[in-house]
């Protein structure tokens, strides 16, 4: 792919082609893609048998990233992110993002969007408790007067009767409408499990974004063309692409429910333009070119005489570097989303929305695969150490949880440091919420000989990033339990992991 080589080589190249090139392999593939996606739409049928079971397969992480859901929207105000902890993660494990006047205004709408969203939220909640006292009201309401003819005519016998029937109906009543309550909290906790939008919706959002990644490409492979006038090009190019899954999630946490694309199209150039930065730096330089000048001359006699002389002439010469940053679309919604958001996203990526067949691995083989994780049996020896069975103990709670880039609790899952800090948090230290980096820091580094089960093990370069970038927890015999995605046991031998190893470290 031509923004491969250009990114591996940041080849230079002269400005004299100025046709436009023939569609590249990547754009083909693209456009395909969005053709794909199109076509899916004019087809698309209605897939509902047999999606109401399709939420078992993900029973053991969806139930317990469910209740904890539910619990953090009962005590969303007391267990908001600790903006200390924010602000220091915020500061080692996101990337920089550009505060351009875009930016603002995409921030700025983000707001407003969501707190319209807390609006019809809160609007729906006065409507379910003013429904369901209405229903009370009205039973108590038919009971009286079902009674009341009669009390009246036998007032002295009856009233006592009468006033206690009464009173066991109300109840009754109560009792009923609060069952239908909680069977539809708990309706809503498995109903949060998956995405709800139409087909139609869903199909288009993913073919719309990846026309827009189509059409990029296609600008990349043509910038000469459509940039003249510089002397020479320097590139610097991500690749592009992004999990379908992800984004129909995001979308999904950030609309709170059902949406549909003509609602989304804000929604999506956001995404976009935060999740691609495209930069076009030109540089001047001053060049000198040798000309050579002739001079002609005649003497008294009327001979002619010429002399050539060589001159150094300045020129200006134009250098133009185009960069092209991919941050992941997985990374934007720590950015843009609140903590139950992120909640509301964990969930539909561990489950995949119960909608697995949307996105067919033929066509997408990069799409996310949660629900699958690879186990691991410990030696039982290994776990007479407390400390690492305590550890252990708390690692294996969250197996087959998502990787959420800049998650730490169980509500809204884990990156890899995220993964680790908790755990270790909750065996026995007391190291706050850490990126991999700071983890590193803080241990004492070890000899790969010397590794035993409960240390640190660190990675570099596993993205654009300086120093150490990912971490798990070494298990003992060339194992790890890490947030890789989702998170699961490991080994470290295989060539991948030897080829970006880093270090063992100790806690302290």
């Amino acid at each position: 792919m031509r923004s491969k080589l250009r990114q591996d080589s940041k080849a230079s190249k002269p400005s004299d082609k100025l046709k436009a090139q023939p569609m590249s392999a990547t754009v083909r593939r693209l456009t395909q893609s969005a053709a794909d996606e199109a076509a899916a739409l004019v087809h698309s049928k209605d897939n509902d048998d047999g999606h109401d079971n399709v939420g078992v397969e993900a029973a053991y992480g969806a139930v317990i990233l469910g209740e904890q859901a539910v619990r953090l929207t009962a005590n969303h105000v007391k267990h908001r992110m600790h903006s200390k902890s924010m602000e220091r993660y915020r500061r080692s494990d996101v990337p920089p993002m550009r505060q351009d006047r875009t930016t603002i205004k995409h921030n700025t709408h983000k707001k407003r969007v969501q707190k319209q969203f807390a609006n019809q939220a809160g609007q729906r909640a006065r409507d379910s408790v003013a429904k369901a006292a209405g229903e009370v009201a009205s039973i108590i309401g038919r009971a009286g007067n079902a009674l009341w003819g009669f009390a009246r005519k036998n007032a002295k016998a009856l009233l006592p009767l009468a006033m206690g029937l009464l009173f066991v109906l109300a109840v009754q009543s109560c009792v009923a409408v609060s069952i239908s309550l909680f069977n539809g909290l708990g309706g809503g906790v498995v109903g949060s499990t998956s995405f709800l939008s139409e087909d139609v919706d869903m199909l288009g959002a993913q073919a719309a974004y990846a026309s827009m990644e189509a059409a990029l490409q296609q600008k990349l492979d043509n910038y000469e063309t459509y940039n003249p006038g510089h002397d020479e090009y320097h590139y610097s190019l991500d690749g592009l692409g992004h999990d379908p899954y992800v984004l129909i999630s995001i979308l999904s946490s950030l609309n709170e429910g059902p949406w549909t694309l003509d609602g989304v199209q804000d929604m999506l150039t956001m995404l976009f333009d935060m999740q691609y930065i495209l930069t076009e730096t030109v540089e001047v330089e001053t060049r000198y070119r040798t000309e050579t000048h002739t001079s002609t001359w005649t003497d008294d006699e009327g001979n002619s005489y010429s002399d050539s002389y060589s001159v150094e002439v300045a020129y200006d010469y134009y250098i133009c570097t185009v960069s092209l940053k991919n941050t992941d679309l997985s990374h934007l919604p720590i950015l843009v989303m609140d903590e139950t958001q992120l909640s509301r996203y964990a969930l539909y990526m561990a489950t995949l929305g119960n909608r697995p067949d949307l996105f067919p691995v033929d066509l997408y083989p990069g799409a996310s695969t949660h629900l699958k994780y690879d186990t691991y049996d410990i030696p039982p020896e290994y776990l007479e150490d407390e400390a690492f069975a305590a550890m252990i103990a708390q690692a294996n709670k969250y197996l087959g949880y998502p990787y959420v880039w800049g998650g730490y609790s169980p509500s809204t899952s884990f990156d890899c440091s995220g993964y680790v800090s908790w755990v270790a948090n909750h065996s026995g230290w007391d190291l706050g919420r850490l990126s991999a980096q700071d983890l590193y820091d803080i241990c004492t580094p070890l000899a790969t000989a010397t590794a035993r089960p409960g240390d640190l093990i660190f990675f570099s370069g596993t993205y654009d990033t300086p120093g150490v970038s990912h971490v798990g927890i070494y298990v003992g015999d060339d194992m790890m339990v890490h947030c890789g995605n989702p998170i699961s046991y490991t080994s470290v031998s295989t060539a991948y992991w030897q080829n970006h190893f880093y270090a063992y470290g100790r806690l302290p």
